[in-house]
């Protein structure tokens, strides 16, 4: 297989260590045992690092993660990953069966679209003091769809006994939700799937915890 040069090159990942979005792609890269590059974007620091002009030339939305890789730049966590997924070695992220592979695309989309967006530090620093009870409401809200959708499809892990997207995709928003104080014991599943996953090298590797962005105090 002939492979061109800017394919070798490693991969650019803008990002920033507690984004869910940016863990996702991180996670994704350890189970495949990619190298990339790393560039921090903090969200916080000089009013957002994401909202410069320089970051907007490179991510219209102005959000993380961006990727750059194989010559073009990609958003989007999910965009990414599927990227990879196709175009990389390692286990396949997306089932081969279509029931399955269409049930693990619509756990991610539950909470790349129905949960996450609705509780990241753009939406709640709209939202102002109320902003805990916020992030609540719709984390919970998601979970009651996704606690029922997971006890059918899961196995082992989310959807069988194979990792896909779909894991990736539940361990940094049950992060999210114990960061916000959300109980997660009314929700079996979901709490049952995060602890088998989180003692997975790769998902500890790309913990929040331990990026090189990662404030002093916050680290593991």
């Amino acid at each position: 297989m002939h492979l061109s040069i800017v394919s070798l090159a490693k991969p650019i990942l803008h990002g920033y260590f507690r984004s869910s979005c940016s863990w996702r792609v991180r996670i994704a890269f350890a189970l495949k045992g990619i190298e990339y590059e790393h560039i921090p974007v903090n969200l916080i620091k000089d009013g957002g690092q994401q909202l410069t002009d320089q970051y907007k030339a490179l991510n219209p939305m102005q959000q993380v993660p961006t990727v750059e890789i194989d010559g073009i730049t990609l958003s989007q966590s999910l965009a990414v990953i599927q990227y990879i997924d196709e175009t990389r070695p390692g286990p396949k992220l997306l089932p081969a069966c279509p029931k399955k592979r269409a049930q693990v695309r619509m756990i991610c989309d539950i909470i790349a679209s129905g949960i996450q967006p609705l509780q990241n530090l753009y939406v709640i620093q709209k939202v102002g003091a109320d902003k805990v009870q916020w992030a609540q409401h719709f984390i919970q809200r998601g979970f009651e769809a996704l606690e029922p959708i997971l006890k059918e499809t899961a196995g082992t892990y989310c959807v069988g006994d194979e990792l896909s997207m779909a894991d990736i995709c539940i361990v940094p928003q049950v992060y999210n939700a114990e960061r916000f104080k959300v109980d997660v014991g009314p929700y079996p599943t979901i709490d049952r799937l995060n602890q088998t996953l989180v003692g997975i090298e790769a998902f500890k590797l790309s913990h929040p915890s331990c990026q090189p962005d990662t404030p002093a105090d916050l680290r593991a």
